[in-house]
């Protein structure tokens, strides 16, 4: 038992943060101070707008921020990386909080992170590299879609309809604006996404989104505007942590959708750190320490009345093409956004919902990379195919169902294209094969025998094929099966050999087999094909001794004259 507890906390330790972690941060502060503020501005908008469409409103889109972004910072496995309220993750609260109720959301949020930190401690952070690059695409395409979606209501200036289908509810939204058309809170939110998209391409440095922001707010003040209904009141600080939303009974149901929260932010955190990666030079994050810090940050942002949080690859990316270096910065964004929560309330409360839509909707825009759509989709037939699919289903059904679905037809193609690899070749018998033999004896080998050599893997998905083409052999005494290019070998294969293989011997064929690879014996062994295949000794090392073997077969069958060679073999 002290063993095992043990190893338990030295697992549990090195998934903590070590002294090289803030030993990072003492290198160039100022630089980090300055990314973290530039970050704050970016994040203010988003925490904002990302707290309204989950339902929960702004307030615990701040909180998310504050609270999951101080503390997946302090104990995540990226010196970059910053969390807080997603698209992503919004996309999957919406429905939950129609279903079980902020309350819900809050527990859901909280199984959550216990369960990011199951599986930080069972080492799986590295399994997530294996998500294929089309799932990662369409599954970003089809959020974009939604994200963008779930802002109709709010850019049109309606209350936003009943339902948890966003398509369902984007139509009901139309409609009515079409009744009751509020044109304020258009003009507004396309503003400020224009202003957003082109003002990034005139000068990427500038954060725009809070530029656009303040002057929607100062134009609705100024000019009163009172089609452009404001946040609303939002309190000077932070709740008191409290426990009061966690109903034990309801654990069971929202067990599926915490599993679903649990998966999304795993996803989005180890893919958020890859990019980060990729950006900078000597960067490198741990995954199993990323999904560590964001199973903290889950556990305690419900605390605090906040939403399930995750990595943000946008305000990741700000961070570091503004210089950040460790972690210092992500927390000083996180600080930041505490002092406005505490200060900045008031002035916070007046932001137009109109224009926090139109931030989502330039959001949701730039989240679209045209050019790695138009390559992936000109890849491969089968990568459009998993990026239309993962995409669709995004949209129509949820994220989590988006990657299952996504990752099964993947791997379908991905099986049909080593399965079509695998190949059966049958090998012309040449006279320079060894063994001495006359032109008549040539013949009469030629004429009798039949090599075949098997290429690639010989598993489910292709092995039935191998079967139908052995099958059609015909007018020969000897089938010679050459294995050592046999790369993989499942069960199945080996059945379906053991099966062609006895349906040659039924005709009277022998089988001799060369080269079976010891990896391949256990699966054969398994099904029993390992036993007939040595049958009367026709297993062989080499494929010169099957042929001799073959030869020795066809003189005692009075095909051919005895030899030397053939006496030794059947010796």
């Amino acid at each position: 038992m002290s063993a095992l507890l043990a190893r338990s906390w030295d697992r549990i330790s090195a998934l903590l943060p070590a002294r090289a972690d803030f030993a990072v941060m003492a290198r160039n502060p100022r630089r980090d101070l300055l990314a973290g503020l530039t970050v704050a501005i970016v994040a203010l908008p988003l925490a904002l707008g990302f707290g309204v469409s989950s339902g929960l409103g702004a307030e615990a889109g701040l909180a998310t921020a504050v609270v999951a972004g101080a503390l997946a910072a302090l104990f995540g496995g990226s010196n970059l990386q910053v969390s807080g309220p997603t698209g992503a993750m919004t996309v999957v609260l919406v429905p939950i909080v129609a279903q079980y109720g902020p309350g819900g959301v809050l527990t859901v949020g909280l199984m959550a992170g216990v369960l990011l930190i199951a599986l930080a401690l069972l080492k799986a952070g590295r399994y997530m590299r294996y998500i294929p690059a089309p799932v990662v695409e369409g599954f970003t395409l089809g959020i974009a879609c939604v994200i963008g979606l779930q802002q109709v209501p709010n850019a049109l200036g309606v209350a936003k309809p009943d339902g948890d289908k966003v398509l369902v509810v984007t139509w009901r939204a139309v409609e009515e604006f079409v009744r009751t058309p509020n044109w304020t809170a258009v003009i507004l939110a396309f503003a400020v996404a224009v202003v957003m998209l082109l003002g990034t391409r005139w000068r990427p440095t500038i954060p725009f989104s809070i530029v656009a922001v303040i002057a929607a707010t100062l134009a609705a003040q100024l000019f009163h505007l009172d089609a452009a209904a404001p946040i609303g009141e939002l309190p000077s600080g932070l709740p008191a942590p409290s426990l009061g939303f966690l109903d034990l009974s309801a654990l069971g149901s929202l067990l599926a959708p915490a599993v679903a929260v649990a998966v999304l932010a795993a996803l989005e955190s180890l893919l958020s750190a890859t990019v980060a990666d990729g950006m900078t030079v000597g960067q490198q994050h741990d995954p199993d320490k990323e999904l560590f810090g964001q199973g903290i940050a889950n556990l305690a942002a419900p605390l605090f009345g906040g939403v399930p949080a995750t990595a943000a690859i946008a305000r990741t990316a700000v961070n570091v093409r503004t210089g950040a270096g460790s972690r210092l910065a992500a927390l000083t964004h996180a600080a930041v956004l505490a002092v406005i929560v505490f200060a900045a309330a008031p002035l916070v409360s007046k932001i137009p919902l109109a224009a926090l839509a139109g931030v989502l909707l330039a959001t949701a825009i730039r989240m679209v990379e045209v050019g790695a759509l138009r390559a992936m989709a000109r890849a491969t037939h089968s990568d459009a195919i998993v990026l239309v699919l993962t995409a669709a289903a995004t949209l129509a059904l949820d994220l989590v169902y988006a990657v299952i679905i996504g990752l099964v037809v993947a791997g379908a193609l991905a099986l049909r294209a080593v399965a079509n690899q695998a190949r059966i070749d049958q090998v012309d018998f040449r006279p320079d094969l060894p063994g001495e033999h006359s032109e008549e004896e040539h013949a009469l080998l030629a004429e009798h025998i039949v090599a075949y050599r098997i290429d690639g893997p010989l598993f489910f998905a292709g092995a039935h094929r191998f079967l139908l083409e052995l099958s059609e052999v015909a007018d020969v005494r000897v089938v010679i099966l050459r294995l050592s290019r046999v790369s993989t070998m499942d069960a199945t294969g080996a059945l379906v050999l053991k099966d062609a293989v006895s349906k040659l011997n039924r005709r009277g064929i022998a089988v001799m087999t060369s080269g079976i690879r010891p990896g391949q014996r256990q699966a054969l062994q398994s099904v029993g094909a390992l036993d007939l295949l040595q049958l009367e000794g026709r297993e062989y090392a080499t494929t010169p001794e099957a042929i001799a073997g073959a030869r020795a077969h066809l003189h005692q069958a009075g095909v051919l004259p005895a030899t030397p060679d053939t006496e030794e073999a059947s010796r």
